[in-house]
């Protein structure tokens, strides 16, 4: 059945239960910025008078039934000018709005497009959205505007600490969440072992993260998604951006390849710190460099082709004996077509690599290893009538993991050539997602994704005595590698281990009146792809594994309740959900696990499962010269690993006990002040329960060796953590009146050099023997300036 055939099926269906009035007509047309002619995704439009409203979709398109009459029509999106137009509709109506950027500042009121609005009647929910310029007003350490650090300031997302990568998801882990830049996956989001994120704030149009109500066209991970969107480039003028910093520089270009029709948007970073310290004579360094692109073709009304591509490389040299080379790097193409003013396709074809190298010369050997996949996703978005929308298509992935490669490095060294065996994968989706109004105060949205995955032969493969990887020896008590019985080389072409799952999402949005709503959310997910870390942030050296017959796919259920309140006319707003999450087939690691080179890491895993619960709460400011948010998150993340027999004592004699990323109290206040059209100020404050980490109860004399002795998993806690980063913004007044505009950012970390413990480390005093504690920290207070060009 074509995609006519089925459209008509659908609203004849829908006609059947009374959804449609066959009396109205179709009020469709699209929304564009005026300015770059990009089309604007969620700008809002509101029939005066009555109950009819709509949003744009990605295309920047609507579509509203309304009965014959005349009617005024509000069109707007933050940051930009309202516009009204009057329309007399006798029959099916279609037209274009072309908003303008909003550039009035008043004495009292200034609009600013840095704080999102909160969604009231939508039934999405446990979404957090930023755009660029939000980003770009947050102070972060060494003055980079930073996606991650940004979103760790909302309720709910949190990482491990300073100069840790990656952030945690309502207690979930890094390797948890599903990291997207145009659908394209993203398997270390880290430059600089954490320093920075691999997103260039300059290249990013939206961001949006998803910690529950996921949508079924998302999957593939269990605590949340990262959706992030980049620029379309300028189809009018040639434009750019340059930002020069302590540490690094930027520099993105856009323009029209062909004007109306065709785009191109090009950035690029490269820190430079490690040039200083040639200059010094150090011969140690490190650096990153990436470039992002996007490309946009208009071929005809109907049909849009565009292509994004990432390359990015971190370098870690010390002394010429050790050097680390890591990085990301993707092409991702989209066709758009329109098939009529309610139904438009997606099509994507992704190839995504990660790599990781190193080469130690003191011991003359190389290692290479990383993971590479092919994405083929199809969606179609079909709007059915004002009340009704589907989506549905299809996600399929081939995975090719390579878990290393030992070999040496020049033709006298000693190490031999050792290949460990690589794993294949095929991952397939389908999903079926409803947007539903179902009365004038209830909307739903639901849907269901059916997942499979299949584990591919590969060479090598391990059996077991008794199909169990890991060992319980009772005679001392400890878990241990179990031996091998039998290697297989098993064809590509045959599946060891397949794995079938139904995923339900639903949550529904009952509003109290326009500015007041309550709702509520379920959602399943499932994770078949696992970052093996034994290590509270991820590192570059982390492994990606499949599941498979040792390895079972992880499955999140989730349930949140929330309320939602916009007041004083939008310019307050109020978020606050509780949520419970249970998460199945958790693993946690044995004792003196080692993951290095490890051709059979389901050695060193035990199977457990894991629950959270919390309470979020956002209060936002959104106009005026002062804006910003508190942001308040109250949790709890445990992880249970029972033993697999009763003779068995499991991690932590099978007891709940914390885990890594439980943080009991998280507290962030983020303020931003248009002091003048000069001079702009912004603050940020945290402050955050302590890590829960381990510390010996006592220690033993064995030999010539003291063992420390510990009692349980994660029973002790890091000092609380908390910090103050204030910057200001200086954009000269002869600005404006030429092509160039420049400003200046000044900023300050960490402001009262507050030394946080990244971690305890217990040692033996030298001179008095004594046991002690040590801190160590990362930062202390860190000021940065840099100077911005746009032209």
């Amino acid at each position: 059945m074509n995609i006519k055939k089925f459209s008509y099926v659908l609203l004849i269906f829908w006609l059947s239960f009374g959804f449609v009035n066959a009396q109205d007509f179709s009020l469709t047309g699209k929304v564009f910025n005026n300015e770059n002619k990009e089309p604007i995704l969620g700008a809002n439009l509101i029939v005066k008078n009555t109950k009819f409203a709509g949003v744009t979709n990605f295309n920047g398109k609507f579509e509203i039934q309304l009965p014959k009459g005349v009617y005024e029509i509000e069109f707007s999106y933050l940051g930009f000018e309202n516009q009204i137009k009057t329309l007399e509709i006798s029959k099916d109506t279609n037209f274009d709005i072309y908003l303008v950027p909003s550039e009035e500042q008043l004495d009292e009121v200034l609009v600013q497009e840095n704080i999102e609005k909160t969604e009231i009647r939508s039934a999405s929910m446990s979404v957090s959205k930023l755009t660029s310029k939000t980003i770009k007003q947050i102070p972060v350490v060494l003055g980079e505007a930073d996606v991650i650090r940004s979103l760790i300031q909302l309720p709910g997302i949190s990482n491990t600490g300073e100069g840790a990568s990656g952030f945690n998801v309502r207690g979930g882990s890094a390797g948890q969440n599903l990291v997207l830049v145009d659908e394209a996956t993203i398997f270390n989001s880290s430059h600089l072992f954490g320093l920075f994120s691999v997103f260039n704030p300059d290249a990013i149009k939206n961001v949006s993260l998803f910690k529950g109500g996921i949508p079924a066209n998302f999957g593939g991970r269990v605590a949340s998604v990262l959706d992030i969107e980049q620029r379309r480039g300028n189809t009018q003028k040639f434009k750019g951006e340059a930002n020069i910093g302590v540490v690094s520089s930027k520099l993105l270009l856009e323009g029209p390849i062909q004007k109306d029709k065709s785009s191109f948007l090009i950035s690029g970073r490269s820190s430079y710190a490690h040039l200083f310290l040639k200059l010094a004579d150090n011969p140690n360094s490190a650096y990153f460099y990436d470039v992002n692109a996007k490309f946009n073709f208009k071929l005809n009304k109907n049909n849009i082709i565009s292509t994004s591509a990432y390359y990015g490389r971190d370098v870690f040299d010390i002394s010429d004996n050790f050097i680390n080379t890591y990085g990301s790097s993707f092409i991702s193409t989209r066709w758009n077509h329109v098939f009529n003013e309610s139904t438009f396709s997606n099509l994507h074809f992704i190839v995504n690599d990660y790599i990781y190298d190193l080469e130690i010369n003191t011991a003359e050997f190389v290692f290479e290893t990383g993971l590479n996949n092919f994405n083929l996703k199809y969606d179609v978005n079909q709007q059915i009538n004002n009340q009704f929308t589907l989506k549905y298509g299809i996600d399929s992935f081939y995975h090719e993991f390579n878990p290393g490669v030992i070999k040496p490095n020049n033709p006298n060294s000693g190490v031999n050539l050792r290949v460990l065996d690589k794993k294949f994968a095929i991952e397939n989706a389908f999903y079926l997602g409803a947007e539903h109004n179902l009365t004038k105060d209830i909307q739903l949205e639901y849907g269901l994704r059916l997942s499979s995955f299949y584990r591919l032969g590969q060479k090598g493969f391990a059996s077991y005595e008794n199909n169990e990887p890991v060992f319980y020896n009772t005679s001392i008590g400890i878990y241990e590698e179990a031996p091998i019985t039998a290697r297989e080389n098993i064809s590509k072409s045959n599946s060891i281990k397949s794995y079938h799952n139904l995923e339900p999402r639903f949550s529904v949005a009952y509003s109290l009146n326009n500015n007041q709503s309550f709702k509520l959310g379920y959602h399943r997910m499932v994770q078949n792809l696992h970052l093996i870390s034994n290590t509270s942030a991820p590192t570059p050296f982390d492994i990606w594994a499949p599941s498979g017959p040792y390895l079972q796919p992880q499955k999140a259920d989730q349930l949140a309740i929330g309320y939602f309140q916009n007041f004083k006319e939008e310019a307050y707003s109020l978020e606050t959900e509780v949520y419970y999450k249970k998460v199945q087939n958790s693993f946690d690691f044995i004792n003196g696990a080692n993951l290095i080179a490890n051709n059979n890491i389901e050695r060193v895993l035990l199977n457990g499962e894991g629950r959270a619960y919390g309470w979020e709460f956002l209060l936002k400011k959104n106009t005026g010269k002062l804006t910003g948010w508190i942001a308040y998150t109250l949790s709890r993340t445990e992880q249970r690993t029972p033993g697999r027999t009763p003779s068995e004592p499991g991690i932590n004699n099978g007891e709940w006990y914390l885990n890594n990323f439980d943080k009991t109290h998280d507290l962030s206040i983020v303020a931003n002040y248009q002091f003048n059209k000069k001079w702009s100020f912004n603050a940020s404050f945290v402050v955050q329960t302590g890590l829960p980490v381990n510390f010996p109860v006592g220690q033993y004399q064995f030999q010539d060796l003291t063992i420390p002795v510990y009692e349980g998993r994660n029973l002790n806690r890091l000092p609380t953590f908390h910090r103050l980063d204030i910057s200001a913004t200086l954009i000269p007044s002869k600005n404006e009146n030429r092509d160039w505009k420049t400003s200046w950012s000044f900023g300050i970390y960490n402001v009262y050099n507050r030394m946080n413990a990244a971690a305890i480390n217990f040692r033996q005093n030298q001179e008095t023997g004594a046991n002690e504690a040590v801190r160590l920290s990362i930062f202390g207070a860190v000021p940065s300036v840099s100077y911005n060009i746009k032209f």
